[in-house]
């Protein structure tokens, strides 16, 4: 077991990752295949699928419906449902609501936090009225009530353009209505034409084509994404449309695109309980594009099988059990746990390299494009670190850091995913490649090794102060761990700074323009300097050298995300409010350990152990206690 155990459970874990790829056995509708047809939204192709996920985590913060028996429903099936059988999906419990007096705005029950539509329906003029109060407030000045109340409101409108997306949510069989919309068109076109005219006209072809565009142009305003492409296969963003804007455009060609007549089918057949008549529909749909945006149908598959294998979700669960094998390793002076560790600490870095490549596929960009994608980066380099500490010193440090600081960015990445799709650009800047190659990177992987140089010096700060395992060997381990990080991480900060300096002056005009994010950067490279000649200088040791690299957390995690949050300057992307209670938390739990790490040397556990080991011993009947040298 000690010999082959770290490699059996670390196959176990690489298999269960691998089976998790396998296609799912659909014996009824092809939610899968229905789940990778392409669309615009965010002014990318992407498939139903990603859409779906998508805005499942802003209602939910999840991305699958909890059942009755524990039971889930997949979020294509829950988008398929919502729009075209939404008298169902009213009633899911999709809507997350946390705070009391919104609760008690809307007159719901207090002991819970999940609502259908049904629930908050009947209060949707109050939501939409103290919304237009909060619109009015300064964003800083809105209390968390009134915060949570622009968010619901925001869910509502999302949910409502969801449910207006492939019909009209009060259309029951669309494939019927769109044949008869079909048939209405020449006559209600001429009947149009002769009453603007001033000549006698059919009042009833009148009315009905009237009626239906009424419908249809609420779908033009309200629809979410897009789902009609170009006929003519033209690849270009702007050629699509949603099914409302096509629809009313066919009233001038008299044709209707063929797209629509699909999904109609798709949601009659839906609704109908007919598996068939919907699974022809996907797959002769399918094959329609493939004829025309083959580009577009290969893309929606790829990011399909990206959204299905979630290779995020599942390197974090991985770290998480590296992580605690190498604690456990710790208690008992395990080695078979410290290498079981290291391995499953290999595989997690394995399937979270494999998720970002994937995602660079997927973008044709550079593994780092927002902050969630920083996250994402900087947890992955992070590990690296970590895999070399491990491989050098094999004492289970490397293994705690690494997969802790990859299990920590991934949550990070999962609360930034909830503000909507995660492959958009950055708002500013971005018009080269190579910049965004180079200087973007450098400097995340400058902030990784900061973060690892940080987190380091609180192992060492825990180990010493609450336990006795610290002895002179591990800490001076440590100690050139540290020390050795923070020169990485000066240099990458100050060439990814540098880089950063060429990119604004290519696409700005200027080298450097005091922007908050600039300083932030800059601030990191001037921090790893203090240290390293505060070391050279003797005027820190190990103690101080743990200190200042625990506060370089602090300014690490300000230039992050706190100079987002200033909303200024033109690196303030992807500020998220919710961010700052979280920021400010760590920051206080950073300057507690400072705290402790300036204690004196008698209150740290593994110190008191080691000076009383070290003590000179008294021999039996003599007087004077002996000293080393006997």
């Amino acid at each position: 077991m000690k010999r082959y155990g770290p490699w059996l459970i670390a196959v176990v874990c690489a298999w269960a990752v691998l089976v998790s790829l396998r296609p799912a056995k659909e014996r009824t509708f092809r939610f899968s295949e229905f789940g990778k047809l392409p669309v615009l939204l965010e002014g990318r192709v992407q498939p139903l699928d990603s859409v779906a996920r998508n805005s499942l985590l802003q209602l939910r913060s999840k991305q699958s419906l909890a059942l009755d028996k524990g039971h889930q429903l997949g979020a294509t099936e829950w988008l398929l449902e919502l729009m075209a059988k939404p008298e169902n999906a009213d009633a899911r419990k999709v809507f997350r609501i946390d705070h009391p007096e919104v609760k008690g705005l809307l007159k719901l029950a207090e002991t819970e936090q999940d609502f259908s539509f049904n629930d908050i329906s009947r209060s949707l003029d109050e939501i939409e009225k103290q919304a237009k109060r909060v619109h009015e407030i300064d964003e800083k000045l809105r209390s968390p009530f009134e915060k949570q109340v622009l968010k619901l409101y925001e869910n509502a409108l999302l949910y409502k353009r969801l449910k207006n997306s492939l019909k009209p949510e009060t259309t029951a069989d669309f494939a019927v209505e769109l044949k008869e919309f079909q048939a209405s068109i020449q006559p209600g076109v001429t009947a149009v034409r002769s009453q603007q005219a001033g000549q006698q006209f059919s009042q009833e072809a009148f009315d009905k084509i009237l009626e239906y565009l009424s419908h249809y142009d609420l779908m033009a305003k309200v629809a979410y994404p897009l789902l009609i492409p170009p006929q003519d296969g033209a690849q270009a963003p702007d050629n699509w449309e949603n099914i409302g804007t096509s629809l009313m455009a066919s009233v001038r060609s008299e044709k209707i695109h063929p797209a629509v007549v699909y999904y109609a089918t798709m949601a009659s057949a839906y609704r109908g309980g007919n598996t068939g008549d919907f699974n022809d529909a996907v797959t002769d749909y399918h094959n329609w594009l493939s004829e025309r945006l083959s580009r577009a149908v290969n893309k929606g598959g790829r990011e399909y099988l990206f959204n299905r294998f979630e290779p995020f979700y599942k390197a974090t669960a991985i770290y998480v059990f590296a992580f605690l094998f190498a604690c456990f390793s710790w208690f008992n002076m395990s080695d078979w746990l410290r290498r079981s560790g290291f391995y499953l600490m290999i595989l997690a870095w394995l399937v979270h390299t494999t998720g970002l490549i994937f995602r660079m596929v997927l973008e044709g960009r550079p593994p780092v494009t927002n902050l969630y994608s920083s996250a994402i980066f900087i947890g992955w380099g992070a590990v690296i670190l970590g895999m070399v500490l491990e491989r050098l010193y094999h004492d289970g440090i490397g293994t705690v850091v690494g997969s802790s600081m990859g299990f920590i960015t991934q949550i990070i990445a999962h609360n930034l995913a909830l503000g909507g799709d995660t492959m958009i650009m950055l708002r500013a800047v971005l018009d080269t490649n190579f910049w965004l190659a180079t200087h973007v990177v450098v400097v995340t992987l400058g902030y990784a090794s900061t973060f690892m140089a940080g987190f380091l010096a609180i192992v060492y700060l825990v180990r010493g102060f609450f336990t006795t395992t610290l002895n002179e060997a591990t800490s001076k381990a440590l100690s050139r761990m540290v020390y050795g990080i923070i020169c990485f991480a000066a240099l990458f900060s100050f060439v990814g700074t540098v880089l950063g300096g060429i990119w604004a002056d290519q696409s700005w005009g200027r080298f450097w323009g005091w922007d908050p994010k600039e300083n932030g950067a800059l601030i990191i490279v001037i921090w790893n300097a203090l240290i390293l000649h505060a070391r050279w200088g003797g005027m820190i040791r190990e103690r101080g050298l743990m200190n200042l690299a625990i506060f370089g957390n602090i300014v690490t995690s300000f230039s992050w995300f706190g100079v987002n949050m200033l909303e200024i300057g033109l690196h303030s992307y992807g500020f998220i409010d919710s961010a700052k209670t979280s920021l400010l938390l760590f920051d206080a739990s950073q300057l507690l350990l400072i705290v402790l790490g300036l204690l004196p040397l008698q209150y740290w556990r593994s110190f008191r152990k080691r000076m009383a080991s070290s003590a000179p011993t008294k021999l039996p009947g003599s007087a004077e206690p002996a000293t080393s040298a006997g």
